[in-house]
């Protein structure tokens, strides 16, 4: 096979299906039968010159896609598959790779360097490999080394740094990777691709350059080299070096301030004069610089003038010069911009930063803002008013109600009748204005109230005409609603100044669903998200009829959707799509009714035609609808509490369907949620299910296939069963608490330093917590001396976690309710335990200090609990 895998490699790339189909079951079987060989006979075919470039190219991405996946898991079993290899194979395999760097076939080069981190990416964390950096970067200091080995070269040193962690990597490695980049960026390399190459790898290198910045000497030299290379006369050139800039700005951007002004000056010549994807980098670097303040802000408070905070207020220093240099962007818009989804130019990117400084740095930026607004906006050419309302929009969210609301009252007549302007896009950026308006500024009860009963008639009688406009705008005039409906949700009696809309807006938003449009297929989903809206934020009991009534036409429009003809796979997505957000409202409405014992009775009428369209919807088995009905069948339990009894027979199937969905972790998820939610509407009514909700539960936890995040709610699930069926939860402790054991284990082995593991970390705490706690109630009485056993690794583990500065308050409050539910059913049991420890009474101090009445309850009841016990 090894002697004609080039003729295979060409079979397989065949226009004729048949002869495709069998090259590719003859490349699997001879992966399958002799990996080794199969991966060297690759590695052959790439680097050899007298084959021809298709099999070559072939062979490179078998042979990358033999060592990595998106996949977590089957990326580890690659890994594994990769490190059980012969060494003297692998070196072979690893010569040839870095001898293919220098071959003439461009598409071989590039392939292998790719290749190449994709082995480093295995082998330097294990310490193996250690020579690659030395070997690579001899390729670039050889006297005479042509410039397509040089290219590929620093191509491959891009790829590693991408691939590896700073910490694989030695100082003096990473020193002479940066020298090797910076010599290719010189101008004294004449070959432009060599230079491209080099800018690129120091943008991928530039997160191992720490030390590097650290001292000023190499940080001046990197930074005149960079700054230097913005200024070559090729543009793709000029555009990497900005993206490096962008990246040193957020990496290091305590280092900036010495750089700033010529930063600056750069940047400002590339908004202004530069092609656009140059201009554009140079926007995202000021970005960048926005999202570095705010977040600074955010952590060390607003008054960045304190020495303990390094802000370094760049914003604010440039303001003056920066705030006029994006306004001028906005004026240069593309003809149809407004009828493309996720279209980025000059004026979409500079009305980005330009609401992003506003974040930063507040009022300052009205008064620079302003002028540009108020001489654009009447102007006759349709940019400028519309880069007018742009700006104006841009800058509603950073500065205060105050400084804005005079703004916004002289300035809303104009709006609401620029909704009637003749250009298609003032009237798209003018809806999206009066949206940022209601979400920034507009609260019921607020200081500055910003829709009165005096304006609010003019308001909507503009929104619900412009909701008929184009598509696009329509869109957002959807926004609009929504943002205007939430500002009234915590309004109590006031909000009855819109509740007379309601029915035109929830009309309105049907016909919008209506629309066949073929131009936007988001305006559906925008108009039924805002009828969920209008729905959660209206008060009952007063729009209980006109709730009543929508449900009944959802239902009515679900059940339709079963009677479309469905003629081919797409026919069946848009089924599907349809259905989901349909099941969305439903599950809203049944929320907002069962809020309510006045209103329940509505839901209990429908209960049954609701449930029998649920399951029909399941039965066309589509994965988003099994989501979002899964949702809705979750909130039909909690309205009909025992009476949902009734569905379990029918339903259990697809409820066991949905909790053996691995692949479609969010549905298993949602499965978990709804398995809690019948527990807590049957109480033990649920008990002739639980042998196999348990044993699919137990069972996901035991597979390495499962996404992790479904893991935490799965221990929450356990004790909302153990809660509802109580003592007969006893035959499922020998296999629940070591999976509790293991998972308490696992929580001290995470990784703290990673944002994401570390959540990871409070979830499966928390998890683990609500767990004890519905098993603890569960038994407490006859049964409690089942769990005495469990009582001091819990308490250890409770300890541990009180111990960490990483947990939230979610995890605290989960913490001391268990602790109290310990005391509680346990007794005396737990004296002693109690006594030798006194961390309870460091957490229980915690939370009395603490500004949630929540916690200090749960907190004030444990140590009741507790107290109980010592005295007893």
């Amino acid at each position: 096979m090894a002697m004609e895998i080039t003729q295979v490699l060409l079979s397989a790339q065949s226009p004729d299906g048949h002869t495709r189909t069998l090259a590719e079951a003859n490349l699997k079987q001879f992966q399958e039968q002799n990996l080794p060989l199969f991966l060297l006979s690759l590695s052959v075919e790439l680097s050899s010159e007298q084959k021809p470039p298709e099999s070559r190219r072939l062979a490179g991405i078998i042979l990358k896609n033999s060592l990595d996946a998106k996949d977590a898991v089957r990326k580890e079993e690659l890994t594994q598959r990769w490190v059980s290899v012969d060494p003297s194979i692998k070196s072979q395999i690893k010569d040839s790779l870095l001898r293919t760097l220098g071959s003439s076939v461009s598409d071989a080069r590039q392939t292998s360097s790719q290749v190449i981190a994709k082995v480093a990416s295995i082998e330097v964390p294990r310490r193996e490999w250690q020579e690659l950096i030395g070997l690579l970067l001899n390729n670039m200091t050889q006297p005479d080394a042509p410039a397509p080995l040089k290219q590929s070269t620093l191509e491959a040193l891009g790829y590693v740094c991408e691939e590896v962690s700073p910490q694989d990597l030695e100082q003096d490695q990473v020193n002479a990777i940066l020298t090797a980049v910076v010599q290719g960026m010189n101008q004294t390399e004449h070959s432009s691709e060599v230079r491209l190459a080099a800018v690129k790898a120091l943008y991928n290198a530039l997160d191992f350059a720490q030390t590097n910045f650290e001292n000023e000497v190499e940080r001046n030299f990197i930074m005149k080299v960079v700054c230097e290379t913005t200024m070559s006369k090729e543009s793709e050139i000029r555009q990497a070096a900005i993206e490096c800039l962008v990246s040193i700005a957020s990496t290091y951007y305590e280092y900036l301030e010495p750089y700033m002004q010529t930063l600056f000056n750069l940047t400002a010549n590339a908004v202004r004069g530069d092609e656009e994807p140059v201009a554009l980098q140079a926007i995202e670097f000021w970005s960048s610089i926005c999202d570095e303040e705010i977040q600074i802000q955010e952590e060390f408070g607003e008054d960045n003038g304190e020495s303990s905070s390094p802000h370094s207020s760049f914003i604010k220093q440039a303001l003056p010069t920066l705030v006029p240099l994006m306004l001028e962007t906005l004026l240069k818009q593309e003809e149809d911009q407004d009828q493309e989804d996720g279209v980025w130019n000059l004026s979409m990117a500079g009305g980005t930063c330009l609401g992003l400084i506003a974040r930063t740095v507040g009022d300052a930026v009205v008064p620079l803002a302003m002028p540009f607004v108020e001489n654009n906006i009447t102007k006759g050419d349709w940019r400028s008013r519309e880069a007018a309302t742009f700006a104006f929009g841009s800058i509603l969210e950073g500065p205060s109600i105050e400084k804005l609301a005079p703004l916004v009252h002289s300035g809303l007549q104009f709006l609401l009748n620029a909704m009637k302007d003749q250009n298609s896009h003032v009237k798209d950026t003018t809806a999206w204005t009066l949206g940022r308006i209601f979400e920034f500024l507009h609260s019921a009860g607020g200081e500055y109230p910003i829709l009165t009963a005096t304006n609010l008639p003019h308001i909507m009688s503009v929104l619900l005409e412009s909701i008929r406009d184009a598509p696009n705008v329509a869109e957002k005039v959807c926004g609009a609603i929504y943002f205007l409906a939430q500002g009234f949700e915590d309004a109590g009696s006031s909000s009855s100044i819109l509740t007379p809309y309601l029915g035109d807006i929830v009309s309105a938003l049907l016909s919008t669903a209506d629309r066949t449009d073929p131009s936007n297929v988001r305006l559906r989903s925008s108009a039924y998200e805002t009828l969920n809206e209008i729905v959660r934020c209206s008060s009952i009991p007063e729009t209980s009829n006109m709730v009543a009534h929508l449900l009944h036409e959802i239902m009515n429009r679900l059940s339709k959707t079963l009677e479309l003809h469905i003629a081919s796979s797409e026919d069946r997505e848009k089924q599907g799509d349809l259905q989901a957000l349909l099941c969305g409202v439903l599950q809203v409405i049944l929320q907002k009714l069962s809020n309510s014992n006045e209103t329940k009775p509505i839901i209990l009428q429908s209960a049954d035609q609701m449930m029998i369209l649920f399951l029909q919807v399941f039965a066309c088995r589509s994965s988003t609808v099994h989501e979002e009905a899964m949702l809705a069948i979750g909130a039909l339990a909690y309205a009909t509490g025992p009476e949902f009894a009734k569905y379990m027979q029918e339903f259990y199937k697809y409820l066991e369907m949905g909790l053996q969905n691995f692949e479609e972790y969010q549905v298993c998820s949602i499965s978990v949620g709804v398995v809690g939610d019948i527990c807590r509407a049957l109480d033990d009514k649920v008990l002739p299910y639980c042998d196999g909700i348990m044993s699919q539960l137990l069972k996901d936890l035991s597979s390495p296939m499962l996404h992790r995040s479904v893991k935490p709610p799965i221990f929450s699930c356990f004790g909302d069963i153990a809660l509802a069926i109580g003592e007969h939860f006893e035959k499922y402790v020998p296999y629940v608490i070591p999976m509790l054991q293991g998972a308490a284990e696992l929580c001290s082995h995470l990784d703290v330093n990673d944002d994401d593991m570390q959540e990871y970390g409070n979830q499966l705490r928390r998890g683990i917590f609500e767990a004890y706690s519905g098993i603890l109630q569960g038994f407490k009485g006859p049964k409690a001396a089942l769990m005495v056993p469990c009582a001091s690794p819990l308490l250890s583990f409770i300890e541990a976690v009180v111990r960490d500065k990483n947990r939230d308050e979610e995890v605290t409050k989960a913490a001391v309710a268990v602790l109290g539910d310990l005391a509680d059913t346990l007794g005396p049991n737990t004296k002693i335990l109690f006594k030798d420890c006194t961390f309870h009474m460091e957490l229980l101090g915690e939370c009395f200090r603490s500004d949630n009445d929540q916690l200090k309850e749960t907190a004030t009841w444990t140590q009741g609990m507790i107290q109980r016990v010592l005295v007893s």
